[in-house]
């Protein structure tokens, strides 16, 4: 996958563009679905698939206000997870109060047609862009007469007769709810940060213990509990019990058991697989374990297949 930092470093470099563009936060099932559809449309014409994305967040510029908004993905996350669902070509557009005011018209006609040469746009169904929100499907059908290019909207996709969001996952996750959230997802819910040699964890077993330090202060964190977890670093896969809790006075520490694998490892990039939620409370409370809530979740967690 290439990644460009706006559609003018892209122009002339992406061959019959197929384009769709969007936050595409948490990459979730629906948003893979637009992305088969672009490459199945690709395919067809011997193009490529391509998505715009803003930086930062839209919300996050037109209403700062809104301080709690947290991201399912930080920007690098982003991109592992487009790459890994088949994208070819990534722009992230930055994003401002003065790109905010660009018409659906002007977003269209000079970036997608002028810069890309787009020859198929795909949106997903109620998808509102340019000023405004002026822009939808409806929209782009009537310029695609005028200016000739294809247009085709993309459904809801469904699980369980609820519709897929990223404001969904958002919630499940902020309650604690992986499941959930992985379900939305289509894929396990990941963190990225740095390894440190050991946690503050109070915590008096044999194994090993990894603290993992967040770089994005938008990311959403899991609520703190223990979580059964598989932490990835360096190609090597280790089966992990993860504690999130707030030390007294402290940021969120996330501290990770490796339960089988004792390892040398410093400070390196770490990337944490969420896979379901053992124990729903603090473990560790006035600097102290909880050593019921350890052992419960310690045996939750080893009779897990994951």
């Amino acid at each position: 996958m290439k990644v460009y930092y706006h559609t003018a470093e892209a122009a002339g470099k992406i061959n019959k563009a197929v384009v769709t563009t969007g936050s595409f936060d948490g990459v979730h099932i629906g948003h893979k679905l637009i992305i088969n559809r672009l490459n199945e449309i690709a395919a067809e014409i011997g193009g490529e698939s391509v998505l715009i994305t803003f930086y930062p967040h839209p919300r996050k510029v037109l209403y700062p206000e809104q301080e709690n908004l947290k991201m399912i993905n930080s920007q690098e996350e982003k991109i592992i997870l487009l790459r890994k669902a088949g994208l070819q070509n990534l722009i992230i557009v930055p994003f401002s109060l003065e790109f905010s005011k660009t018409t659906s018209r002007d977003f269209v006609v000079n970036m997608l047609l002028g810069q890309l040469e787009a020859r198929v746009i795909v949106v997903g169904h109620n998808h509102h862009f340019g000023y405004a929100r002026k822009g939808d499907y409806s929209y782009l059908y009537q310029l695609s007469q005028e200016m000739n290019f294809g247009v085709e909207e993309i459904p809801l996709k469904m699980i369980e007769n609820e519709t897929v969001s990223s404001t969904k996952i958002r919630k499940a996750l902020t309650e604690g709810n992986i499941q959930r959230a992985n379900a939305y997802l289509d894929h396990q819910y990941i963190v990225i940060g740095k390894t440190g040699k050991h946690g503050k964890l109070p915590y008096s077993g044999a194994e090993q213990v990894l603290s993992l330090t967040i770089d994005s202060e938008e990311k959403i964190i899991p609520p703190p509990g223990i979580y059964a977890t598989n932490l990835f670093v360096n190609d090597l896969c280790m089966k992990t019990m993860t504690f999130i809790y707030y030390p007294e006075g402290g940021q969120v520490q996330i501290d990770n058991v490796m339960l089988y694998d004792e390892l040398t490892i410093g400070e390196e990039r770490g990337m944490l697989y969420f896979y379901k939620r053992v124990w729903a409370e603090d473990p560790v409370r006035n600097g102290q374990m909880n050593t019921l809530a350890l052992l419960e979740a310690k045996e939750m967690v080893e009779e897990l297949i994951y």
